[in-house]
């Protein structure tokens, strides 16, 4: 499933909080309604069996309570996607990512073989169950981590033990730390932790781009993988490094490079042995994360072609510092990108028929759902984390911030069917959208004013919340006293979200309504 990821350390966050954020969005020709609940303890499965691949185990006896984003008709399973649980940790899954086939040989992926025949006649051939993939994964493990280490552990053991049959990325979070996690091939896979400092762009391509082998394998500091990786590697000849350190050389330099706390360990990068650099990737990927770099890190020379980097370039940064503290408004603005600015943009007036729109926006027409999980270390464990929440095309919507620590969800949000109604936040955004964007500029005035009033609103709605629970207008309230408080919070956010959010459409629909082709300035009156 395409989709758009961006992470942020805490100490590139505006607030100090850790912020892992992704763009849920729906295949080519397809819109899948999402909805945004809570899953609590009774409700959780205690034997899990998928959909799609009929993979079925037992899982553990004590889940958490945790926020979910399902899809809104079931019928290809949860699709749970993100979340945050009791434990303030957070996870979002899946972000598909590309492959090469040396990897795809080397471990192919574990795929749903179907029964033949019939049961008792000769020749009959029983079903094989396939792996796990991005229906299986939040619902299987998110309930179940204390932190985002743990997320990953539980997440490899699943891994190791059951396989996958696609190529995934995934984000964990705490209040300390952010890892992401890439599958590879049918049962390996390698996960990085995300520099405190630094913000990491993920397009549908595995991403990571260096990675200490010895410390995934060892201490397990900054990286963790599969534990029979470095063997499936060198048995399958996918290291691509020209040049790797050997600890034990005779000849090594014994002079400021033995001082040096990473001499003797082996790196290499992931993206060139495991990724892919085809010509799809230069249309569909790499210009995604050019986008993003080029707004959260400015001054590289993004929009010169001999400085710097390029939409179509293989080495475009994992990961990188940016020159200030990044925002939610800020994360909102990258996952919702097409290209301002630029002849690339298809709204745009630079450029021409050949270059507008010749690359994949972030903002796209499929956007189904975007999660934005912040976890605040400022904030006692009760109200400190919160789940920001946007439906439909994100070039036309607005991210809204509910807490976390609920028993339940605003209807608003949580009501979604298949049927289309303004009675949903769902269908309200995708209404909005595919009006605005035939009248895209006569209606930016409407989606700014609207992305302003729902965010600023937000912001005050949530620091009046905190107030309540930790203590600064009373009594501090313990996790379970800041539920309800919570909740009454998120539904009196919701409310305000409702308001905005059908004054936007009537405006939308005025406007869009005046530019029809068929309009005509003499009137009865």
């Amino acid at each position: 499933m395409a989709c758009t990821t961006l992470l942020v350390g805490k100490a590139a966050s505006y607030d100090g909080s850790t912020i892992i954020a992704r763009n849920e969005d729906s295949p080519g020709g397809v819109f899948t309604p999402k909805k945004f609940v809570v899953i609590k303890p009774e409700d959780q499965p205690r034997h899990y069996r998928s959909v799609l691949s009929h993979v079925e185990f037992d899982l553990p006896q004590d889940p958490m309570r945790y926020t979910s984003v399902p899809d809104a008709t079931p019928k290809d399973g949860i699709w749970a996607e993100a979340g945050v649980n009791t434990a303030n940790v957070a996870m979002s899954a899946t972000e598909t990512l590309t492959s090469n086939e040396r990897v795809l040989g080397a471990d192919p992926l574990v795929e749903l073989v179907k029964a033949k025949g019939t049961p008792g006649e000769d020749g009959y051939e029983p079903e094989v169950p396939g792996g796990i993939g991005e229906e299986d994964m939040v619902t299987i493990v998110l309930p179940y981590a204390r932190s985002a280490r743990e997320g990953v552990e539980l997440l490899g053991s699943y891994l190791q033990k059951y396989g996958t049959y696609e190529m995934n990325g995934i984000a964990f979070s705490d209040v300390d730390e952010i890892w992401w996690m890439e599958t590879v091939g049918g049962h390996h896979w390698i996960a990085k932790r995300v520099p405190d400092d630094c913000y990491v762009t993920m397009p549908n391509q595995l991403g990571i781009d260096e990675f200490d082998l010895t410390d995934a394998l060892g201490e397990k500091i900054d990286h963790m993988c599969s534990p029979d990786l470095a063997e499936w590697m060198d048995a399958n000849h996918l290291d691509l490094t020209l040049d790797v350190v050997d600890p034990d050389d005779e000849d090594e330099d014994e002079g400021e490079d033995a001082d040096w706390p990473d001499a003797g360990h082996r790196f290499f990068n992931p993206r060139d042995a495991f990724g892919s650099h085809s010509d799809s990737d230069h249309v569909y990927n790499t210009p995604r994360a050019w986008a993003m770099h080029r707004y959260l890190c400015p001054g590289l020379g993004w929009d010169d072609p001999t400085v710097g980097w390029n939409p179509e370039d293989d080495d475009i940064p994992w990961c990188m510092e940016p020159p200030r503290k990044l925002t939610i408004e800020d994360v909102k603005y990258a996952l919702s990108l097409h290209y301002q600015g630029t002849p690339y943009d298809p709204y745009g007036a630079r450029g021409d028929a050949s270059t507008r729109g010749a690359y994949r926006p972030i903002g796209i027409n499929r956007n189904g759902q975007l999660a934005v999980l912040q976890i605040r270390p400022y904030e006692p464990e009760a109200c400190r984390a919160v789940q920001w929440m946007a439906y439909g095309s994100n070039a036309f919507n607005a991210l809204v911030p509910f807490f976390a620590n609920v028993d339940s969800t605003p209807e608003y949000l949580a009501n979604t069917t298949p049927h289309v109604t303004t009675e949903s936040f769902y269908w309200a955004n995708r209404l909005i959208a595919a009006m605005a964007d035939a009248h895209y500029n006569s209606c930016a005035r409407h989606i700014e004013h609207y992305n302003e009033a729902v965010t600023s609103k937000g912001h005050a709605a949530v620091a009046a919340a905190d107030a309540k629970v930790d203590g600064r207008s009373g009594k501090a309230l313990s996790y379970k006293e800041a539920t309800p408080v919570l909740e009454e919070a998120n539904e009196s956010i919701a409310a305000m979200l409702r308001e905005q959010t059908d004054e936007t459409l009537s405006n939308v629909l005025l406007t869009a309504s005046l530019g029809m082709k068929n309009a005509f300035a003499l009137s009865d009156h």
